[in-house]
């Protein structure tokens, strides 16, 4: 493998055996997990499903309303358990899988650079847990009270109108803000490994400002339920993601000029960042 730290060259055969490696202990992690999962599925869906009865609770129509999710489908609630089950095995296996990605890749990098990715990689899933957080902590609980003060008692020859939630529905809804919040919190480290390694910069990041707020907000239509206010709630913090984005990579690269003066010059000239198209 040409540039490793070692200058060696690795026959392909090796690298196919490596990387069977890394799989199959990253499959292994995962299956031990998702059985973990499996067995708890039901302490975990009771997690997931706390925001909901909690906001059932606060905006019950009449006394007589139940607080439960139904399903129709015979096999659903089974389906359900064992989507949950993957979901937290996935969460749980990412430090597995994580580390088989670094341990595949980190002989093909010199020092330095694994200097400079290393952090990336620690900084990843931080940012998912923290968006993940953001949502379920802050934006469903306010989502969902929004949601739900549609709801009305009847009465009088009215009909009433309250919420009848399918648990697989509801579980698909919270997986999916889950991996759209977490996801999109990445951007700082995306950008930021991108200015490290001079693909972008904090100039091009500001002149393509106005680019990036359409392109936030068609992200956030894209990824979150067809309804405004979970797309303003996805798109708001992303824009300030974005400007911490931008401040970061000024940092970066004032740390990159220190270390190598003459790095700035070679940007002007076509030698350093590029700016996209």
């Amino acid at each position: 493998m040409t540039g490793a730290e070692e200058d060696k060259k690795m026959p392909l055969m090796a690298h196919l055996i490596e990387l069977r490696t890394r799989l199959l202990w990253s499959l292994v992690g995962f299956v031990i997990a998702f059985l973990i999962c499996f067995y708890f599925a039901q302490p975990i869906f009771d997690f997931l499903a706390a925001p909901l009865a909690k906001a059932l609770k606060e905006n019950q129509v009449s006394d007589q309303q139940v607080l439960r999710v139904i399903y129709t489908d015979v096999t659903e609630v089974f389906f359900t358990q064992v989507k949950v089950a993957a979901f937290g095995a996935l969460c749980i296996a990412f430090p597995i899988i994580a580390t088989q990605i670094w341990l595949f890749v980190a002989p093909g990098l010199y020092k330095h650079e694994k200097g400079a990715f290393l952090p990336f990689l620690l900084a990843t899933p931080v940012m998912f847990l923290v968006g993940a957080s953001f949502m379920f902590e802050v934006i469903l609980p306010l989502a969902l009270k929004f949601f739900l003060h549609y709801q009305r008692a009847g009465g009088n020859g009215t009909l009433s109108v309250q919420l009848e939630a399918k648990v697989g529905e509801y579980i698909s809804l919270i997986m999916r803000l889950i991996i759209a919040f977490g996801a999109c919190f990445e951007l700082p480290v995306l950008l930021t490994l991108l200015a490290k390694v001079g693909i972008v910069s904090s100039g091009a990041l500001k002149r393509k400002r106005r680019y990036a707020i359409v392109f936030v907000f068609i992200a956030a239509a894209v990824v979150t339920p067809p309804d405004v206010f979970s797309q303003v709630s996805l798109a708001v913090p992303l824009l300030i993601l974005y400007e911490a984005s931008i401040w970061l990579a000024v940092m970066v690269e004032k740390k990159r000029d220190k270390a190598d003066p003459g790095s700035g010059d070679e940007g002007e000239t076509g030698g350093g960042a590029v700016t996209p198209a």
